[in-house]
C-alpha cells in the first residue's frame, strides 16, 4: 500500500469565512483519502479544531488584521502594515520550507495566506479576489496580489465560470488569464432542508474587531423593541459555548456547522455581512437575506451593491440601519442556487497525485 499523501490546508485568520469555505475541501481530501493538516491561526484554526478533532493542527503567525472604528481609514492602515505583513509571509514560507524538508506534507491548499506555497510541492491558491478592490488603489492591490498568485501552481477561485450568472463579479472574474484558474464551483459547507420556520430574524454576525462588536451593539439597539423571535449568533468562536435567553433576542457565542446549518433552515431571514463565505453559504440554502457590508471592505460593498442591482438581496450601510429597511427583503427574488455541477474534487486533487 502506498503511504497516504498529507496535504496543508491554510486558511488566512480573518473572520470566519476563509476557514468555514476549506470545511468540504477537508472533508473532500480525507474522503479521497489523503491525510490532512490543518494550520492556521486565532479563531480560524480554533473552529476547524472543533470542527475536525482528529486532525493534526499547526499555528502560524498572525496576520493581526484589525480594523479602524472608522471605515475609511481601512486602507491606509492596511499599507502601514505591510512591512508586517512581509515578515510574517517569511515566518511562513520559513515553517512550510522545514515541513516540506521533513516530508511532513506533499501538498498545499493556501485559502488566502500569502507565504503558505513551496516550490518543491503542488501549492494551490484559493480565493474569490483575483482583483482585489481598494477604490482609487484598486490597480495596485489587485496587481499586487495576482503577483503573489503567480507563484502557486493553480489558482482556485469558488465560483462558477459564467461571465454573467456568478456569485464574485469582477472580483472573481480577469478579462486575460495571466496564470492558470480553475472556477471550481460555489463551496458550501451546508445543506436546505425544509424545516419548520421557528426563527424570524436571525442576526448572523463575524468578520475583525471592532466592527463585529460595533455592529452587533447596533443590531441589539435597533431589535430591543421588536416582539420578533430573534436569535443572535456572534460569530465569537470560543472553547465553551454560552446561551443567553434574557430579553427578547436570544444569543449564542458560536455555532458548529450543523447547528448553524440548522438555524439558517429554521429562519424566515437572515441579516449578515456580505463575505463572500456567507453569501455562497445562503445561495446553497436559498434564504432571503439582509446585508450590511463592514464599513471601509470595499469588497463587500462591492458584492452587496451587485446582488442589489441585480434584484437579488438589498442591502444598507451598517450606520443607516433600521428594522423597517428589512420590508425591502419581499420585492427582491432572494438568494438562489446558480445552476452549477457538483464539485469535481477528483479533478481538482489529481495535482496532488503526481510523483
Amino acid at each position: 500500500m502506498p503511504k497516504k499523501k498529507t496535504i496543508l490546508v491554510a486558511p488566512l485568520n480573518w473572520g470566519l469565512g476563509h476557514a468555514t469555505r476549506c470545511i468540504p475541501i477537508i472533508r473532500a481530501l480525507l474522503d479521497y483519502n489523503f491525510k490532512v493538516l490543518i494550520a492556521s491561526d486565532g479563531a480560524a484554526l480554533l473552529l476547524l479544531q472543533k470542527e475536525f478533532p482528529e486532525l493534526e493542527t499547526v499555528e502560524l503567525p498572525s496576520y493581526n488584521i484589525t480594523y479602524p472604528k472608522k471605515g475609511s481609514h481601512f486602507k491606509w492602515k492596511l499599507l502601514l502594515k505591510l512591512p508586517q505583513l512581509r515578515k510574517t509571509m517569511n515566518s511562513e514560507k520559513k515553517i512550510i520550507r522545514q515541513m516540506v524538508a521533513t516530508g511532513k506534507i506533499h501538498g498545499i491548499i493556501s485559502d488566502n495566506r500569502l507565504g503558505v506555497r513551496n516550490k518543491a510541492v503542488p501549492s494551490v491558491y484559493i480565493t474569490h479576489q483575483l482583483n482585489v478592490l481598494t477604490g482609487s488603489t484598486s490597480f495596485f492591490s489587485s496587481a499586487m496580489h495576482q503577483k503573489i498568485i503567480k507563484k502557486f501552481d493553480v489558482c482556485w477561485v469558488p465560483d462558477v465560470d459564467d461571465v454573467v450568472m456568478n456569485l464574485s463579479g469582477k472580483l472573481g472574474h480577469l478579462k486575460k488569464t495571466p496564470f492558470p484558474i480553475k472556477y471550481i464551483g460555489i463551496l458550501g459547507r451546508m445543506e436546505k432542508k425544509e424545516l419548520p420556520k421557528t426563527i424570524d430574524i436571525l442576526l448572523l454576525l463575524s468578520g475583525p474587531e471592532p466592527q463585529r462588536t460595533l455592529f452587533e451593539e447596533k443590531l441589539k439597539y435597533a431589535f430591543k423593541k421588536s416582539n420578533k423571535k430573534i436569535l443572535l449568533v456572534r460569530g465569537l468562536v470560543e472553547k465553551e459555548q454560552h446561551w443567553d435567553n434574557s430579553k427578547n433576542i436570544k444569543t449564542v457565542n458560536f455555532l458548529q456547522r450543523a447547528e448553524l446549518e440548522e438555524v439558517i433552515n429554521k429562519s424566515e431571514m437572515v441579516i449578515c455581512r456580505s463575505g463572500y463565505t456567507s453569501i455562497m453559504d445562503l445561495t446553497l440554502l436559498e434564504k432571503n437575506v439582509f446585508f450590511v457590508p463592514t464599513p471601509g471592505q470595499y469588497e463587500q460593498e462591492y458584492l452587496a451593491k451587485r446582488l442589489k442591482n441585480l434584484g437579488i438581496v438589498p442591502y444598507c450601510k451598517q450606520e443607516k440601519f433600521k428594522p423597517k429597511k428589512l420590508n425591502k427583503v419581499a420585492v427582491y427574488k432572494g438568494l438562489k442556487s446558480l445552476a452549477q455541477e457538483p464539485v469535481d474534487f477528483s479533478e481538482l486533487f489529481s495535482l496532488f497525485e503526481r510523483e
